[in-house]
């Protein structure tokens, strides 16, 4: 249509700024090309620097054309507005060998020397799972990734709030190399959130090594911090509560059975922390490391724990028995715990008894999520009790393992059950329960 001339308008071309920015959010990078080639101004719209302020990169071990052409996209914007990043996500996915490894280096190197001239907003960097300890990382190679690195967070450590390195699997000197870095222009570090769980190569006793201390107190911010539990020592406690007790809020602590966690810690140590950190919770994550006397060495009364997570990964060990686990360590924090993860192949013991009164002990446990051996009227005597506001969990995640191929009366009894509580589940309950068969 023709009003005085002129050729009537979409509606599109009327949308405001904020709003037109706020669709190119949703695109991908092809699209956002192709809808910059719509007018003049769209295409300022694609140069709004809202829209480059998150970018995640990566590096496919076995690309195909599209992923190439998808990977060449998010590397030619992100230097194109790289100047506007806050929030950068590098993505290693299936590397596969020497050379793939070196091409990554070196692009790495180029796009960390670009972004460290050109960028003064960038707030968090993750890189995870680099699994520096892999053959295909060369010495050369890895030697100048770790110097880049190195000296982009030397760089950014004015600017950057997070950082995660989770999965490097680095050696000692090499690990508190990078985190020297970002502290190395003024000796401190006010860096607030930041994961190496897996950082350190398996089997060290970073809790022995003056280096590793040296390292954290240079750090004067932190409010979570992500690690292993080999890491631990009363000299770690201390550096924490000296230097960031009035910012501390959350460790997360993995122990996995591969890694050292037999050192002594004292209760006292951990006391004094969270004397000085009033709003600190504590994060377990237990993997395969399921031994009464190893979790009681490890599980002191002093600790505030908010979350525990005991994962077995299927493996079944008759010399180990969950029970006083259920009945002496975890009941401590009747007061505290508000998450519980128990992923267990306990065909040798029945727990229901001693779960079910571990849960009604702890008055602020919200989230539960069990695998393990139990009978299918747990449930029906758990959503009793929650149902008599025994209990206030709003989560039940449980899989039911089972040793028989046919579990088609169980499957019916849960059914049943559920149609018994269905009020409850819907209105008040993140609910999933099914049977799985260990055979």
């Amino acid at each position: 249509k023709m009003n005085d001339g002129e050729p009537e308008q979409s509606s599109w071309a009327y949308l405001p700024d904020i709003c037109l920015s706020h669709v190119f959010h949703w695109l991908d990078d092809r699209d956002r090309s192709r809808a910059a080639l719509v007018c003049k101004k769209w295409s300022c719209t694609m140069d709004s620097g809202c829209l480059w302020r998150c970018r995640t990169i990566t590096f496919y071990g076995q690309p195909s054309r599209a992923r190439t052409l998808e990977f060449q996209s998010a590397l030619w914007y992100t230097k194109k507005f790289g100047k506007y990043l806050k929030h950068l996500e590098i993505k290693l996915s299936n590397p596969y060998n020497t050379p793939f490894i070196k091409k990554f280096q070196v692009i790495m190197r180029g796009l960390l020397s670009h972004l460290g001239k050109c960028n003064s907003h960038l707030e968090s960097l993750s890189i995870k799972y680099l699994e520096l300890d892999c053959l295909i990382w060369k010495n050369v190679v890895r030697a100048q990734f770790i110097r880049n690195l190195a000296a982009f967070l030397k760089r950014m450590s004015n600017q950057l709030d997070y950082l995660n390195l989770k999965g490097a699997r680095i050696t000692l000197e090499e690990g508190c190399e990078l985190l020297n870095s970002l502290s190395s222009l003024t000796n401190r570090s006010f860096i607030s959130e930041i994961n190496i769980e897996d950082f350190f190569s398996l089997h060290l006793s970073v809790y022995s090594s003056a280096l590793f201390h040296q390292t954290m107190s240079k750090f004067h911010r932190l409010t979570i911090l992500t690690f292993n539990y080999n890491c631990i020592s009363d000299e770690l406690l201390d550096i924490l509560r000296e230097h960031s007790s009035h910012s501390l809020c959350t460790l997360n602590i993995k122990c996995h059975i591969h890694d050292p966690h037999g050192q002594v810690v004292s209760g006292m140590s951990w006391a004094n922390l969270a004397k000085r950190a009033p709003k600190l919770n504590v994060n377990f994550f237990f993997e395969r490391v399921m031994k009464h006397d190893h979790l009681a060495r490890i599980l002191l009364v002093e600790i505030p724990v908010r979350s525990i997570s005991l994962r077995s990964c299927y493996f079944s060990d008759p010399d180990w028995t969950m029970r006083p686990t259920l009945t002496n360590l975890l009941p401590a924090y009747w007061h505290g715990l508000q998450k519980l993860t128990l992923e267990l192949n306990n065909d040798h013991e029945l727990l229901d008894n001693e779960l079910l009164q571990l849960i009604l002990s702890c008055k602020r446990l919200l989230f539960l999520k069990v695998w393990a051996f139990l009978s299918v009227s747990f449930m029906e005597r758990l959503l009793q009790n929650r149902a008599e506001k025994k209990c206030i969990l709003t989560t039940i995640k449980v899989r039911i393992y089972t040793a028989q191929d046919d579990s088609t009366e169980d499957e019916r009894l849960l059914a049943d059950i559920y149609r018994k509580f269905k009020y409850l589940i819907d209105s008040e309950l993140n609910y999933f329960v099914i049977t799985y068969p260990m055979v």
